[in-house]
């Protein structure tokens, strides 16, 4: 099925972050109709202007059948789909960042986020098992997607024996992982790829086989385990603080 020819972002800082990027077409703007009364849709109403797209004021129904959610924050942009970046480009940078079965788009969009904020900003994104960059996920990351380099044109495996051939350094995190997190962070040289897995499934058994670590992060509580995206939080700031970010 072909791709369609654009796609509709919504959300406010999304909104902000695809035009500060620059790395999409941005057709035109939606906004509510009484965004001169909303001090922060205002200032994304003058920063369209300065780009010269056009801007339709419409009610709050019409954004809701565009952005198909309630979540829009009075704000939809029509512009071109996600522009994946090449494998190259991505496997030319000293961390990376893998996703293997994380399958929740408010979990991706978080992860993401945290990798932008802590300078993972080239990412591997498997073509089954892990959403899409779709709306949701952007709007989750507060747009954090339009500054990130992120691959999505091979499985996992394929990524690991990329990684595996090309010497990084492959960490894993997991729930039973026999390395303390803050340990693997001081014994870490070299290239890093940090493989994070969903809350169901977990990381894959293949990558499991091939980490040169598989980390835990520490608990002290009587809950099981942590939100994906909380875990991933914590292991992106720590390497993130390794690595000198």
């Amino acid at each position: 099925m072909a791709k369609p020819r654009w796609e509709y972002l919504y959300g406010i800082n999304p909104c902000f972050e695809v035009l500060r990027s620059g790395q999409r077409r941005v057709h035109e703007a939606f906004l509510a109709e009484k965004a001169e009364e909303n001090q922060r849709l205002r200032k994304l109403s003058r920063y369209l202007a300065d780009k010269g797209v056009p801007v339709t004021l419409v009610k709050r129904d019409r954004l809701f059948q565009l952005s198909r959610t309630t979540e829009h924050q009075g704000a939809v942009l029509r512009c071109s789909p996600y522009p994946y970046a090449d494998l190259e480009t991505v496997f030319s940078a000293d961390r990376l960042l893998l996703l293997d079965n994380v399958e929740d788009p408010h979990n991706i969009g978080a992860i993401l986020r945290s990798a932008e904020i802590f300078g993972f900003h080239d990412i591997l994104l498997p073509l089954k098992g892990v959403p899409e960059i779709y709306p949701s996920v952007v709007k989750v990351s507060a747009g954090a997607t339009e500054h990130l380099r992120i691959a999505r044109g091979e499985n996992t495996n394929t990524y690991i024996k990329r990684a595996k051939k090309e010497q990084f350094t492959i960490i894993a995190l997991d729930g039973s992982g026999a390395t303390p997190l803050r340990e693997a962070a001081k014994r870490l040289t070299g290239r890093l790829l940090l493989v994070i897995g969903g809350e169901d499934k977990g990381v894959g058994q293949f990558v499991m086989l091939n980490a040169d670590i598989v980390a835990r992060i520490p608990q002290a509580g009587r809950i099981g385990s942590l939100n994906a995206a909380v875990a991933a939080g914590i292991a992106l700031h720590l390497f993130g603080e390794s690595h000198g970010a």
